[in-house]
């Protein structure tokens, strides 16, 4: 048998956006003509888009009707799934260890495996980093699972269900929601809280009054919001939350999170009853030097060009995940849903050219802009980015329908062009019908 004609065994940890596209894409390429078995490996039974989590968690978005089940998907596309959580490498053996699977009654319902591998790629994103600081893990929600953003929504109605039915007026910060971070989480969903909470007013909740009842603040250690991004953006997406009414505490760095609020390192409580914590990002903590792999500081996995680790050039790793320099040596890909979809890209390219023996492209990000929602009526963005040598500024609404399609462009990645219109459609005829925000 020769090099093409053997079966390689690929397998991908992590169904997020950039690892579902490729085991997609593998799967249709390689998967389908028995050229590889392709394994895709999640600890959640379904998919759902990550940038729209904020919308699940301010209800806006139903994450049971835009989820996407793993082992339908690779029924389609020619990939086998299989769930559970990746704890474990042996890179002698070239075996990921997974862990067990438990129900909710704490009993065994899938045992401890090992899966082989020829080609391992490693996709598992990234988790919120609460940097040490007292009080997150008790006090705070962090957004970085459906299950997650649920929990944070049950929170917010049964909060507002409550104030809603109280015989004396809502006090003033019993509706106060703190959000620590201003990266485009933060501000997202500050500015999509405003919304839905007005739209609850609108559906009978006549006791809350969104511009009094409801208080909405986020803190952020840096100058400005958004400070990842161009300062004309940030002014821009500062302006509108401003007229939503949200309050911006700036320089502002908290150092211990208590029931009541956040602690600033001047010493200054900033009440809320509350608190989302959005103020930065680590790969998960099993990745932390796993079997003599190179990891820095937030346990990404380094990487060279070619996505291939530095200490093996059997295992790659992409996206949040993984530390790749920019070409000019100053700093790292920005851990954003564009670069993880650039690199799956590339690798479907790279594996293809790995079993044929041939030399691998290197990855060069490739900035397209950034695009902000600030609610249902109000998207303020740059476009192109650096391949302008500057950025073009979008706002209202051109900027929303780009933003919108950024989605529909990774519905197209995995359904093709035929289904995602069909999906889209149904979605728009079936919009009269279906209440604005989630009550439950």
């Amino acid at each position: 048998m020769t090099r093409e004609q053997q079966v390689h065994d690929i397998v991908i940890v992590g169904g997020g956006a950039g690892g579902l596209e490729l085991a997609t894409r593998l799967g249709d390429k390689l998967g389908k003509k028995k050229r590889a078995r392709i394994t895709l490996i999640d600890a959640s039974p379904s998919h759902i888009w990550k940038p729209l989590l904020y919308e699940v968690a301010a209800g806006s978005l139903d994450s049971y009707a835009e989820r996407l089940e793993y082992l339908a998907q690779g029924h389609w596309h020619g990939f086998t799934f299989r769930l559970g959580r990746m704890d474990g490498l042996d890179r002698k053996r070239q075996e990921v260890s997974v862990a067990p699977t438990f129900d909710e009654e704490g009993r065994e319902i899938i045992p401890r495996r090992n899966f082989r591998y020829d080609t391992l790629i490693i996709a598992v994103g990234s988790v919120g980093n609460d940097f040490g600081v007292p009080g997150v893990k008790e006090h705070c929600i962090m957004l970085d699972t459906p299950e997650q953003a649920r929990e944070f929504h049950r929170r917010h109605i049964n909060a507002c269900l409550r104030a809603n039915t109280q015989t004396e007026a809502v006090a003033p910060g019993q509706l106060t929601v703190g959000i620590v971070g201003a990266g485009a989480t933060g501000v997202e969903l500050a500015a999509e809280l405003h919304d839905t909470t007005r739209e609850l007013s609108s559906y009978g909740m006549d006791q809350i009054e969104p511009d009094k009842s409801l208080k909405l603040l986020i803190v952020e250690a840096s100058d400005r919001i958004l400070p990842g991004l161009p300062p004309r953006l940030s002014a821009a997406a500062a302006e509108r939350l401003a007229e939503l009414g949200v309050e911006m505490h700036t320089r502002e760095r908290i150092v211990e999170v208590r029931a009541d609020g956040m602690l600033t390192a001047d010493g200054k409580l900033i009440p809320a009853s509350m608190m989302v914590w959005s103020a930065g990002i680590k790969a998960p903590d099993f990745l932390k030097d796993i079997d003599g792999l190179e990891t820095n500081r937030i346990n990404q996995l380094v990487v060279r060009p070619t996505l291939q680790t530095t200490r093996d050039d059997n295992i790659f790793a992409f996206g949040d995940c993984a530390a790749c320099a920019m070409p000019d040596g100053k700093g790292f890909v920005p851990p954003r849903a564009q670069a993880a979809h650039q690199q799956a890209s590339m690798l479907v390219k790279s594996i293809c050219r790995r079993f044929r023996g041939k030399s691998l492209p290197e990855y060069v990000y490739r900035d397209y802009g950034s695009l902000i929602a600030l609610g249902r009526f109000s998207t303020v963005g740059n476009l192109m980015g650096a391949l302008t040598g500057g950025s073009i500024m979008v706002e209202g609404v051109m900027a929303r329908l780009v933003y919108w399609s950024l989605h529909k462009m990774h519905e197209i990645a995995l359904h093709g062009w035929f289904k995602t219109s069909l999906t889209t459609y149904a979605h728009f005829i079936s919009t009269p019908t279906r209440a604005r925000i989630k009550l439950h």
